[in-house]
């Protein structure tokens, strides 16, 4: 079983809620007591700033109000003067307009942040769905081994059972297959499910070579529709990766059907795909998939994960820009060059 590791705000948001107390009660001190005819509690804009990385926008809300009361607070507790002078009055209410307008453009920009991580989550969902559906055969293929297989072990049991006398251990055996097919059935229909629901990211320790041979198991059947001979080089002792196990797949998965697609287009030549893992230089991962398909363009190799650029005559050109932004998220870098024989070699590398 996969243990779940908390998301890195779990670390951090500790860390910001103590900088954020301290930097309150130092700027309510030097409010306090300072003589200067400055707006020192201007700076408590620095606190509603940590309060939007940590909280939701009711917990910002009341830190800005907290703000605002202390700065009210320490007009009236400074022993430098009268708190109604014109000097003290000003300096109040720009500090109170600067905590109030950067609390409204926070939660604004929160909130904007908050739709377009929205927004980059239906389009993967939206993604994988596509790139299922182009896999409809491979995927119906895969399926019917293990219920072909179920039907032949029931069958054979039948036989041995009927036979006199019955050949118990034999019928076992038999019936022991139709258990084994019906896990690995159960298996296929599950990483399917993973696929195409749409859950939030959740963060575990993942063995990226397990991670790339579930998806070589759904795509061979494809693979092999198309005449790829399909080879894997997967380092072993690789350290594990802390990732999303659905993101990753979609990752390997875009990336092993782009190239099925590169080496389609060839006539003549070797039709070949190699999968292999590596330590990385920063002990981490480093995955490589190389084709020997049609290659890329010098010219496109700095725009090929962009949005919406695509070589395809019928391509969206967000496959390898999702690619990109998954990769990215979990601290990663992906990036494509050119074999020095045919085909393309697409890279990405994850930290541990």
């Amino acid at each position: 079983m996969k243990r779940e590791l908390p998301s890195p705000a779990v670390f951090t948001s500790p860390i910001l809620l103590v900088t954020a107390v301290a930097i309150a009660a130092v700027v309510f001190v030097v409010d306090t007591i300072t003589e200067l005819e400055i707006a020192v509690a201007v700076l408590y804009v620095a606190v509603v700033l940590l309060a939007v990385r940590i909280l939701q926008k009711p917990g910002v809300l009341l830190v800005s109000a907290g703000c605002i009361a202390l700065t009210v607070l320490s007009a009236f507790l400074s022993p430098h003067g009268d708190p109604s002078r014109s000097a003290g009055v000003v300096n109040c209410l720009i500090s109170i307009s600067a905590i109030a307008a950067t609390t409204y453009l926070a939660l604004k920009n929160q909130s904007a942040g908050t739709a377009l991580q929205d927004a980059r989550a239906e389009l993967a969902h939206v993604n994988r769905l596509t790139t299922l559906g182009e896999l409809t055969a491979s995927v119906a293929h895969e399926v019917n081994q293990p219920i072909a297989g179920v039907v032949a072990n029931a069958d054979a049991a039948l036989r041995w059972l009927a036979s006199h006398p019955p050949n118990i251990e034999e019928a076992r055996q038999a019936l022991e297959g139709i258990v084994e097919d019906g896990k690995r059935t159960g298996e296929i229909v599950t990483r399917i499910r993973a696929l195409v629901t749409k859950m939030p990211a959740r963060k575990e320790r993942l063995d990226i070579n397990e991670i790339i041979l579930e998806v070589v198991s759904l795509t061979q059947s494809e693979v092999q529709r198309n005449g790829i001979a399909l080879r894997t080089q997967l380092s072993k002792n690789l350290p594990a990766i802390s990732g999303d196990r659905i993101q990753l797949q979609q990752v390997i998965l875009n990336l092993i059907l782009n190239a099925v697609e590169a080496i389609s287009g060839v006539g003549k030549g070797p039709r070949e795909l190699l999968i292999g893992t590596e330590k990385a230089d920063s002990n981490g991962v480093r995955v490589a998939v190389r084709d020997s398909g049609i290659g890329l363009e010098s010219q496109s190799l700095d725009r090929l994960f962009g949005p919406f650029y695509t070589t395809k005559p019928n391509g969206m050109g967000m496959g390898l820009s999702i690619c990109r932004s998954i990769v990215e998220a979990h601290g990663g870098q992906v990036w494509a060059s050119r074999n020095v024989g045919p085909g393309a070699t697409f890279q990405f590398t994850l930290p541990s």
